[in-house]
């Protein structure tokens, strides 16, 4: 199974091939992964070397903790990214979302404004289609950069809509 991970806004590909190898992006990597005492610290070991790291869900991310330094890692399979892509939720290289149309249809309401902070679940868009409303949502949270689209108006599939940039830190 393949998955894509986005760790700090930078996507890799990993593809675990067996117990103990794993492929990310073009290179395979002996691995052993193995919980300590059932908590949330892991031991890893990479071609040899040793590591600790302390993993936490949160929400829809993974914090890491590994050499002193905080990872933050969105870990999805390849068939969730293309149904993310098919609903029209798009990651841009620079961590901002586009919020594409999974269908066309006509834009009932906007309730949200460039400049809003929004949070993962708020609506952005309401888009009509086959006589059913539909609620779009963030899917992170951030700050609305552009709306493209006005209400009343007719989107085609996959037009662009509105983007989501993240927050400054």
């Amino acid at each position: 199974m393949k998955y894509i991970t986005t760790v700090n806004g930078v996507e890799y590909e990993v593809e675990i091939l067996d117990r103990n190898k794993v492929r990310v992006n073009e290179t395979i990597y002996e691995v052993d992964f193995e919980t300590v005492s059932g908590q949330n610290i892991y031991t890893l070991l990479v071609d040899g070397r040793s590591f600790e790291a302390h993993v936490a869900e949160d929400d829809d991310l993974w914090n890491v903790l590994l050499l002193g330094d905080l990872y933050k890692a969105e870990v999805v399979d390849e068939r969730e990214k293309r149904l993310r892509e098919a609903a029209g939720i798009i990651v841009s290289g620079s961590g901002e979302y586009v919020l594409k149309s999974p269908m066309p249809g006509m834009v009932v309401k906007i309730p949200v404004t460039i400049g809003q902070e929004v949070e993962t679940g708020d609506v952005l868009v309401i888009l009509e289609s086959m006589k059913m409303q539909n609620e779009l949502k963030s899917p992170q949270d951030g700050i609305i950069s552009e709306i493209r689209i006005n209400e009343g108006e007719n989107v085609e599939q996959k037009e662009s809509m509105i983007v989501v940039r993240p927050k400054e830190e």
